[in-house]
């Protein structure tokens, strides 16, 4: 699985459950919300002000 901004957080945490402490880090406490499962990296980015390509390359960091 490619991870990208366009990445459906939900997907990212069904694959990889162990990236869920990098969105935790950047201020994502929402990830249980059906909402937050259904957005994609970049627009939980925008909405907690994060940097959505240092945040995915976080994430890819990590699953490799």
């Amino acid at each position: 699985m490619e991870i990208t901004k366009n990445s459906i957080i939900g997907d990212v945490l069904d694959q990889h459950p162990e990236t869920a402490q990098i969105f935790l880090s950047i201020g994502m406490h929402c990830l249980g919300c059906p909402a937050s499962r259904g957005e994609t990296i970049e627009e939980a980015c925008m909405v907690h002000g994060a940097d959505a390509d240092a945040l995915v390359e976080a994430v890819n960091a990590a699953v490799k």
